[in-house]
């Protein structure tokens, strides 16, 4: 497998993208939904899969397509090609609040495992598929199910990271412990298991679940700060329900303060 050799630069800070640059005839695939911005001559295709394997006909294209219906992702990617003479831009933007993680697959092995929404993008040639957890325990109370996304190959794919991004090499049977939704990704290297939290106070009142996701070494682990469940979590919480104001958290005066500044929702 020989993906296309792409160059790349990351903008911004919090809400980032990155700036894809195409030789002549270059492309990358993309998750739908992810686009910001490209050149002219850049020429976008929507393709079932991942745009690899294509060589194996209206079969390899079906498998490539059905893999990633068990991810809950969209039958169809989209590849941008570089159909121009000079070199071309196309830019993808991260979904929300965070950082955006390049990843050169042959560095890693040619194998790099992430959970299912974390994908961004990857040259065109590099096999976006699933990963199927092997232990019961994992795939029910590891926070990402029996399945998780793998990018195969031997060139670049970007992941993305919410809030701040921590990266951990592990060195041989080195254990690090982490909130199941706080990964991103590992090298396959990596065992990936869970662990109870174990003790009474801590499983009913610590707030924090009944597992533990457990990584060992050797390998490379990304871990985010900031899940998005979580932050979906907590814009809900702190939505207004039917027939109630909001909490008027920020205010001395709570409710009235919020009357008083022209919030009258009750």
């Amino acid at each position: 497998m020989n993906a296309h050799e792409i160059d790349y630069h990351i903008y911004g800070e919090e809400m980032q993208y990155v700036e894809i640059e195409l030789d002549p005839q270059e492309g990358v695939v993309a998750e739908s939904g992810s686009f910001m911005m490209m050149d002219n001559e850049v020429k976008m295709n929507t393709i079932f899969g991942d745009g690899s394997n294509q060589e194996r006909g209206v079969l390899g294209k079906l498998f490539s397509a059905g893999k990633r219906l068990l991810t809950g992702e969209s039958l169809f990617m989209t590849v941008f090609t570089n159909v121009g003479q000079g070199k071309k831009q196309v830019s993808f933007a991260s979904p929300y609040p965070g950082k955006i993680i390049p990843i050169d697959l042959t560095e890693f092995g040619g194998k790099f495992i992430c959970q299912k929404d974390a994908f961004l993008c990857a040259a065109k040639g590099v096999s976006i598929g699933v990963e199927f957890s092997r232990k019961l325990g994992r795939g029910l109370f590891g926070g990402e199910g029996f399945i998780m996304q793998k990018m195969e190959g031997d060139g670049m794919g970007f992941i993305h990271a919410g809030g701040t991004m921590a990266k951990k090499v592990l060195q041989p049977g080195e254990v690090l412990k982490v909130d199941t939704g706080c990964i991103v990704g590992f090298t396959k290297e990596v065992d990936y298991d869970i662990e109870f939290v174990g003790g009474i106070r801590n499983t009913v009142f610590g707030g924090e679940g009944l597992f533990f996701a457990t990584l060992r070494g050797p390998g490379t682990v990304y871990i985010q700060s900031l899940p998005f469940s979580r932050l979906a979590g907590r814009v809900l919480a702190m939505a207004p329900q039917t027939g109630r104001g909001d909490r008027g958290e920020g205010s001395i005066l709570g409710g009235i303060g919020d009357i008083i500044d022209g919030d009258n929702r009750f």
